[in-house]
């Protein structure tokens, strides 16, 4: 490491050095002969490089953009006896495609914040190239990737140390179907413990092989190994294979143990279990522009005289009343006393006198500049969207809920809406948000949904649709002893008390209908206690930092 080359300078790079058994690991997996041709893009000082033989008799080339790392290494690959071409340039402008045999090496990561102007643009750019494109959400190592991916032969191997970022994030999901796309095998080596020291990133090995220029063939399914740490690659467990839903969903099943992941394939391989999908359409909610104004308590309501025809019923923003079984007449009423806003002003074709004066009102604040209210005609009229049959909350500190929404109210974009299958609309109103509380769907919901800011578990409507949940099939077979347990639920949820509900529920679907054991029901509710307990985690250190 050059001297001058400080740490916060190598940051600001996103240049993180990789440990020598990684690379050594990495090269050897991916150069299959002497005559093979190797790049390294982002070379640094060459550690990778550093790993092949003096003897090796094919082209060595590293690209490296900080002249000074690019000196180094090819100084010290010459004297290593490495007969390496060092190019010192941008990586993204190095234009040699479909020349080498393996392209290794560790990416830098800059997050999208550091990741803008001319260095995104041309990023993105040559992701483009291969027909992946990327959001401003993107961290640097996206478009390396593909980029890298790029200068294979047909047939060649890609073999990167990437961010674990690669697993969850929803920027990364084209660069997921990418690689499940172009290459007839992915395989993943996940780290129980970080292998940078001092340094705030989980990493994973990415081991592609079999390019597929046209992206014709791919694959449908990935190896995965779990090792301790970098010491352990010398000494690589049995890999096991699991399939992802689609090419570009989250990979997060790849961070379940093994036991976990045995038990959880198991349970959503079952007939019993299927998609959040296969019961009915998830969709956002109403955007008014602005809650404060739209959303009314009864009080105000009364207060601006409005008429009935002026208002429908909602189901108040946010959803920390949504954390029962149902959202009833009775509950809705008691929030519209406590002061919450359960209507919507939303006035019918003619606004009555008071509703007018309101509208007026507002255009005195500047409501109608809002965006959203701008581009509707009128401002003060938001989109209708009719009662879904359960909401579904979308900010989760444990886990997503379904609830049964029996006042028939509207919603906002602050919580999700089901609207069943007309076959399936009577059984899963009734049993649905009962049935979803099992440890399997508990653990889906940490696979499919994101960490998000003070480590909240987020779910979108389409993320929402992956969710693994009991079929109509077993919840129809199981219907009775399910109403039976409603009482015992619903008390466990008032108290707050999650998993013992979650206990109640396991009973009857998982032990009684898929006869799943004692044991493999514990690696599953293990697994989802560790998936919860990380992005805790990820959240107390972002906000340390």
């Amino acid at each position: 490491m050059l001297p001058e080359d400080t740490a916060d300078l190598r940051k600001a790079r996103g240049a993180f050095f990789t440990p020598e058994p990684v690379a050594r690991y990495i090269t050897q997996w991916a150069i299959r002969s002497y005559g093979d041709d190797v790049i390294e893009p982002s070379c640094g000082e060459a550690v990778f490089l550093h790993q092949i033989a003096p003897e090796h008799t094919g082209r060595v080339v590293g690209v490296e953009i900080h002249k000074s790392s690019a000196d180094e290494a090819r100084r010290t690959l010459h004297d290593a006896g490495v007969n390496a071409e060092l190019h010192v340039r941008d990586f993204f402008l190095h234009e040699e495609f479909g020349k080498y045999d393996a392209a290794v090496g560790n990416p830098p990561y800059v997050r999208y914040q550091g990741w803008t102007g001319a260095a995104r643009a041309k990023s993105r750019e040559a992701a483009l190239r291969a027909g992946v494109s990327l959001t401003n959400l993107a961290s640097s190592w996206a478009a390396f990737t593909v980029h890298s991916a790029l200068h294979l032969r047909p047939k060649g191997r890609l073999a990167l140390v990437l961010p674990a970022e690669l697993l969850t994030v929803n920027y990364a999901a084209p660069v997921r179907s990418f690689l499940m796309s172009h290459f007839a095998e992915v395989s993943l080596v996940l780290f129980e413990e970080r292998v940078f020291p001092g340094v705030d990133v989980d990493a994973v090995l990415l081991l592609a092989g079999g390019y597929d220029p046209e992206g014709k063939t791919g694959t449908d399914h990935m190896s995965l190994v779990q090792v301790r740490d970098a010491a352990g690659l010398d000494g690589l467990p049995l890999a096991r294979t699991w399939s992802p839903p689609t090419r570009g969903a989250k990979w997060s099943g790849g961070m379940l143990s093994p036991s976990g992941l045995t038990a959880f394939t198991r349970a959503t391989s079952h007939k019993g279990f299927g998609l959040l999908e296969d019961w009915g359409d998830t969709t956002l909610g109403m955007v008014t522009g602005n809650n404060k104004f739209f959303a009314l308590s009864p009080a105000k309501v009364a207060e601006l005289g409005l008429a009935p025809s002026d208002v429908i019923k909602l189901s108040p923003p946010g959803s920390r009343h949504l954390r029962g079984l149902s959202l009833s007449a009775d509950a809705h009423k008691a929030l519209g006393n406590a002061g919450q806003a359960t209507h919507l002003f939303r006035p019918a074709a003619k606004p009555s006198a008071a509703a007018l004066r309101y509208i007026a009102s507002g255009e005195a604040l500047d409501v109608h500049e809002a965006y959203k209210c701008q581009v509707r005609t009128p401002w003060w009229r938001v989109p209708y969207l009719r009662p879904a049959d359960l909401f579904l909350t979308y900010m989760n500190a444990d886990t997503p809920r379904l609830s049964t929404n029996r006042v028939r109210a509207h919603h906002l974009n602050s919580v999700h809406g089901v609207y069943l299958r007309q076959e399936h609309s009577d059984l899963g109103r009734r049993l649905l948000p009962i049935a979803s509380l099992n440890s399997v769907t508990l653990l889906s919901a940490e696979t499919v949904g994101r960490a998000y800011g003070g480590g909240m578990l987020k779910i979108e409507p389409r993320e929402a649709d992956l969710l693994a949940v009991p079929s109509p099939a077993l919840v129809t077979a199981h219907a009775e002893a399910l109403t039976a347990l409603r009482p015992k639920v619903a008390a466990a949820l008032r108290a707050g008390n999650l998993l013992q509900a979650v206990d109640l529920v396991d009973e009857v679907l998982l032990t009684g209908a898929l006869r799943l054991g004692k044991k493999p029901q514990a690696a599953i509710r293990s697994d989802r206690d560790a998936l919860a307990k990380r992005r805790m985690d990820r959240a107390r250190e972002v906000s340390r930092g």
